[in-house]
């Protein structure tokens, strides 16, 4: 069943108390994952429409060992990221209510686990993001490290280069996301969990708070004495720990627990 949004006219469950707290703090953290996105016309992973539910080869372009063993594979991985919606896809006003938030100089660390490049597109800080699992954005030779923007790649692909090679050691190429079978990077994940550890707030977004070791970002958090508000159209690992929890559109119900600190 899809929630009521807050412009439907109906009071949203958990949504007063977890204005109370965004008007409150002082130092928030926020969490994302690809709830944020969808609006935004950016299917998550596994969800009844998900990129993985409707493809299930798609899954195998986002394993490490089958990428870098399989070069037909790679060959259909080039064409998938170019039709990837990320590129079209713009900004909702959940993204760019975050970008208020970060204005009134509340926002410590914005934690994304999403790929897509839409925070810094509606205008946050690119100093304030951790994209934990990278980003589409850019491509990374995974024997050098080289690294380019990925329009220049998509150019290649375009003129034929099925699977371009790295330009510096000639190194097999991929998006600088982190795939199934890599580990994210220690300093990433420090910087979270640090941040995490001295917020008054974690905010979480459109995340089931599933994967790990992002998801431990609540409970540690909590374990710190912040206080937990979690946002997201289905139930998380961690709403028992929330102080609120809302059900919502989260273009709608964002720009609202913004507003709270506007007046």
């Amino acid at each position: 069943m899809r929630a009521q949004s807050p412009g439907a006219g109906v009071s949203v469950p958990g949504l007063s108390r977890a204005t109370e707290l965004v008007a409150d703090a002082r130092r928030i953290v926020v969490l994302t994952g690809a709830g944020i996105s969808t609006d935004s016309g950016i299917p998550d992973f596994r969800g009844p429409d998900g990129v993985w539910t409707r493809n299930p080869e798609a899954e195998k372009y986002s394993t490490i060992s089958h990428y870098l063993a399989d070069p037909d594979l790679r060959v259909r991985a080039w064409q998938h990221r170019l039709e990837n919606p990320a590129w079209t896809a713009e900004p909702n006003d959940g993204h760019r209510a975050l970008v208020d938030l970060e204005r009134h100089c509340v926002i410590d660390l914005l934690v994304t686990q999403n790929i897509d490049g839409l925070h810094q597109a509606a205008g946050s800080d690119p100093d304030l993001v951790v994209e934990m699992h990278g980003t589409i954005r850019d491509a990374r030779c995974v024997s050098c490290g080289w690294t380019a923007p990925m329009p220049e790649v998509f150019e290649r692909v375009r003129a034929g280069e099925a699977d371009p090679p790295c330009l510096v050691c000639g190194g097999i190429v991929k998006s600088d996301t982190v795939f199934f079978g890599e580990s994210l990077r220690p300093e990433r994940i420090d910087r979270a969990f640090d941040a995490a550890q001295n917020c008054d707030l974690l905010l979480a977004v459109g995340t089931t708070l599933a994967v790990t070791p992002v998801a431990h970002l609540a409970p540690i958090a909590v374990d710190a004495g912040a206080a937990l508000v979690i946002v997201n159209g289905s139930p998380t690992e961690y709403d028992h720990l929330a102080d609120a929890v809302v059900r919502s559109s989260i273009s709608e119900v964002l720009p609202v627990l913004v507003g709270s600190r506007m007046t």
